[in-house]
């Protein structure tokens, strides 16, 4: 029932990228939204970057620029699955390729925190054994059956609304991944690292001021993409349902582990995207 710490990378296991961050040939770095971009795309996906220098993480810095890296991260799935259902594949089909594509853009982070998450809340008895089982490299029936519904849920709702409209729903699909990122770091303002030895240590708690400017951009994404196709009141939903998952899921944080790790954070992004999905496909 376990599952691997490559996932504390979202934020905990955010890769070779994050680790070469610390070293001293990677200190030095410019400051600015560009750089802090390519931070962000650092931090959350696979997606080349560049050979500018690695700079230590800076979670104050990322959730500003993430929403706008989200973007970049889903933009090519999104238009995949649009493409595909273009030129007559069948909607789940495309819908399912679409995910793929996600899968690799990111990485798998959003997937393998989940399974970790899953696998270390409900399979573990103490805090301690909880902690342990999340960087545990295997993956148990908890983790397996949560990836799997993740995956499944995301094609059977992009599939569902491509019958109709698929532009509609790569738009929904990008702004639900884009409220999810940035929604879930909100576990590093409100919970202390559960453990001292991850990622989201190094990077330490995020700034208040920080999280809120990202998620307000976030938020108007989420707006200027779904609203066209599901309306004003299913916006609001998906707004209300987010910050439930987030209450729900910091308090399941709290109370199993006494804090937040990278798979932690990761997971809660999942989640987000789901509830978000399942609000804006109710009124399309």
């Amino acid at each position: 029932m376990n599952a691997d710490d490559h996932s504390e990378t979202a934020p905990d296991a955010i890769s070779v990228d994050a680790q070469d961050a610390s070293r001293p040939e990677h200190a030095k770095g410019g400051i600015g939204l560009k750089e802090d971009f390519i931070m962000a795309l650092r931090f959350f996906s696979r997606l080349p970057t560049g050979s500018s220098p690695h700079q230590k993480p800076d979670l104050g810095r990322i959730a500003m620029a993430l929403p706008l890296a989200s973007v970049a991260i889903g933009i090519g799935p999104a238009l995949l699955f649009l493409g595909a259902t273009l030129i007559g594949l069948p909607p789940y089909f495309a819908a399912a390729l679409g995910v793929a594509a996600m899968v690799i853009a990111s990485g798998g982070m959003a997937e393998d925190a989940l399974a970790d998450s899953m696998d270390g809340l409900f399979g573990g008895y103490t805090r301690e054994r909880r902690l342990d089982i999340m960087k545990d490299s295997r993956h148990g029936t908890y983790g397996v059956a949560a990836m799997s519904l993740f995956l499944l849920l995301r094609v059977t709702a992009l599939g569902a609304v491509a019958t109709t409209s698929p532009l509609a729903a790569a738009a929904i699909w990008l702004a639900a991944t884009i409220v999810g990122r940035s929604g879930a770091l909100w576990l590093a303002v409100a919970l202390p690292a559960a453990r001292s030895d991850g990622a989201s240590a190094a990077v330490g708690r995020l700034p208040r001021l920080s999280f809120i400017i990202g998620a307000v951009f976030a938020a108007v994404l989420l707006f200027l993409l779904g609203g066209p196709a599901s309306g004003i009141l299913s916006l609001v939903v998906a707004l209300l349902l987010s910050v439930g998952v987030i209450a729900g899921w910091a308090s399941i944080c709290q109370r199993l582990v006494g804090g937040q790790t990278g798979d932690l954070i990761g997971a809660l992004g999942a989640l987000i995207e789901i509830a978000v999905l399942t609000a804006l496909i109710a009124f399309v």
